[in-house]
């Protein structure tokens, strides 16, 4: 009996030897073992700066055939934008002959991509003296938000239209600036766009997409002119789009003026030089006017530069990532 109890002591106490030193001191004395390191924080958190999409122009800017608008899609996603804008007119060929099945189409390869469709530029007329001419656009417009709504789009560009006494290259050689027809003001004009926005207010509001007016040509050449009919108006289904490229002297101020209005942006660049002009845009002085307005939705680039888009696309999104990107 005595020799089993010693036999068991020993067998114990072999045991307890091949156990580290640590387990057996309770670290009661300093410890030597470090802890495995802790895992990294998730990056969790606001976003850092704004997303960044281009228009399906960007890839076309009206010079020759249209490249299919699921093409600009591929393409935007393989460059590493955030979403994709929709040129109404780079679309309306190819939907003519079924335009339900494109679009459901459309859509449904966005989801597939991961690429939302965030916008759609349109385009009217209301600065025209026929009452006639100024319904059929509000019917226009009306068939632009419907499908917007149908793509699942929030936003159109909407223009105020202008009086068409030049045609479009004559009109950037004058700056944008356009005289009345005769007989007829400015004033009056106003009063036209007003009433057919009225109209499409309802419209747009119960189909959910909001209405962004651009600082464009016509009587939205100037951030008064679009101002006087945002305010006017006095809807959240009526906004603004600000394009950086369309206020030819002394943008910075009348940026300011729009920014806080301000429903998504257009941001143009020129690689190549641009087509009617070209502007150098300081474009840490246009973030920080942003910044103060407290602006942190869409940047959508139109590239309207001369250099192929497959290079001046890419190069376009690292200046805006650059700048927009940071916190």
């Amino acid at each position: 009996m005595q020799n089993a109890n010693l036999t068991r002591r020993a067998v114990l106490a072999s045991s307890l030897a091949s156990l580290p030193a640590i387990m057996l001191s309770g670290c009661n004395q300093p410890c030597t073992e470090t802890a495995a390191p802790a895992a990294p924080a998730p990056n969790v958190g606001p976003r850092k700066g704004n997303p960044i999409g281009v228009s399906t122009y960007s890839f076309w800017g009206f010079n020759g055939e249209p490249p299919p608008v699921v093409h600009c899609l591929e393409r935007a996603a393989a460059m590493g934008f955030d979403g994709l804008e929709l040129l109404e007119k780079q679309m309306l060929k190819e939907m003519a002959s079924n335009e339900a099945g494109f679009l459901r189409k459309l859509k449904r390869q966005a989801l597939t991509l991961g690429m939302p469709l965030y916008a759609m530029s349109t385009h009217q007329d209301f600065v025209d003296p026929s009452a006639k001419e100024r319904d059929d656009n509000v019917k226009i417009t009306t068939t632009s938000l419907e499908r917007a709504y149908q793509l699942g789009i929030p936003v159109i560009r909407v223009n105020t239209g202008r009086w068409n006494r030049v045609d479009f290259d004559t009109l950037m050689k004058q700056r944008g600036v356009e005289a009345p027809l005769d007989g007829h003001t400015d004033e009056e004009g106003f009063g036209w766009v007003i009433e057919a926005f009225q109209k499409l207010i309802p419209e747009a509001e119960k189909r959910g997409v909001v209405m962004a007016l651009e600082n464009h040509w016509g009587l939205g050449l100037t951030p008064q002119g679009v101002l006087r009919i945002v305010k006017a108006i006095n809807s959240p289904w009526l906004g603004v789009t600000l394009d950086t490229g369309n206020f030819l002297e002394d943008p910075y101020d009348r940026l300011a003026m729009l920014a806080p209005h301000t429903t998504y942006m257009q941001a143009k660049t020129y690689p190549g030089g641009g087509k009617w002009y070209t502007l150098d845009l300081d474009y840490p002085r246009i973030v920080a006017i942003m910044r103060k307005a407290n602006y942190t939705g869409w940047v959508s680039l139109e590239m309207e530069g001369k250099e192929n888009p497959e290079t001046a696309v890419p190069k376009s999104l690292a200046l805006l990532r650059t700048v927009f990107g940071a916190a």
